[in-house]
């Protein structure tokens, strides 16, 4: 990738994500996680004046492992972060990394007219950014 090859998030974005509900327990959200091999669940919006929430596996072993929490007992709402930080998909990617760095995070979802389109994290950036690497 050089200055002038621009790459946009919604060119290396990952689309296969979970959704699910707040209400549901952090057991619904890690099988529903290892089904797929997905580090992420985003939490769905309440209402039409609600924003999304993100579910990250630390979020799950700092705040539900560490703690000895039971998986049963504890609702994805209690652990997850919210709101979410989000990246329109037309954003360079240079500038996703950069936010990432900023704000300490390690993947956003991509989010047009209030809808998810996908997950674009470290992973989705280094490895489509750089297709040079093979």
């Amino acid at each position: 990738m050089t200055v002038h090859n621009k790459v946009q998030a919604k060119e290396v974005m990952n689309q296969g994500f979970i959704q699910l509900e707040g209400m549901q327990t952090v057991r619904d959200a890690l099988e529903a996680m290892k089904a797929i091999n997905a580090e992420v669940v985003i939490v769905n919006k309440r209402d039409q004046h609600d924003t999304y929430g993100i579910l990250t596996l630390a979020d799950i072993a700092k705040q539900v492992l560490a703690k000895d929490r039971s998986l049963d007992r504890v609702n994805i709402y209690e652990v997850m972060t919210k709101p979410v930080i989000s990246v329109p998909p037309e954003l360079d990617v240079r500038y996703c990394a950069r936010l990432f760095d900023k704000f300490g995070l390690s993947c956003a979802p991509v989010i047009e007219a209030q809808e998810v389109l996908g997950i674009v994290g470290y992973k989705e950036l280094l490895f489509r950014a750089f297709s040079d690497l093979d």
